[in-house]
């Protein structure tokens, strides 16, 4: 494994798991550098016939003239900061270094009770994104009961959140 932290794309089984890490077979790569332009770089996998291919993951890490399958454990982004408050609405950071104001009719609990969003990535498209547990603490503390449902007021508007 390369000890500069460089990992050339191609050669190596790329993932990127549900802790928000990029992976190189199963060395995690720690270059924050090559994490950003993974995380920028990662796009739907819509080849014709790229379902037909080997290793075929439904992903796949685009960066230049190098394209390789990535696989992705639960989902494509995840949350790693949470800012704002629910009188003026919430903003949500991603691995891939953008930010932006959190929709939150799009809030959902999955299993083992991970909180989830939607983000919209222009032509990357509207990606599902985990809250990683600091990001997920931040804002839990916002959420209310309203009867048996959980809610989040957020900038005038209250959105139940989903369980899936």
């Amino acid at each position: 494994m390369p000890q500069a932290g460089f990992w050339a794309v191609g050669g190596y089984t790329i993932s990127f798991r549900k802790d928000g890490a990029w992976y190189a077979d199963d060395e995690r790569i720690r270059n924050s550098r090559i994490q950003l332009l993974f995380s920028r770089s990662l796009r739907r996998d819509d080849r014709e016939n790229a379902a037909s291919l080997p290793r075929y993951t439904g992903w796949l890490l685009d960066v230049g003239v190098d394209r390789q399958p990535v696989i992705v454990e639960d989902t494509p982004l995840v949350v790693t900061g949470v800012d704002g408050d629910s009188e003026h609405g919430f903003s949500v950071r991603t691995n891939d270094g953008q930010s932006g104001a959190l929709d939150c009719s799009t809030l959902e609990v999955g299993a083992d009770d991970v909180l989830y969003c939607t983000v919209d990535r222009g032509e990357r498209g509207h990606l599902r994104a985990r809250f990683l547990r600091p990001a997920y603490y931040r804002i839990a503390k916002f959420i209310e009961w309203e009867g048996d449902r959980p809610v989040l007021r957020s900038g005038g508007e209250v959105c139940a959140l989903a369980h899936h």
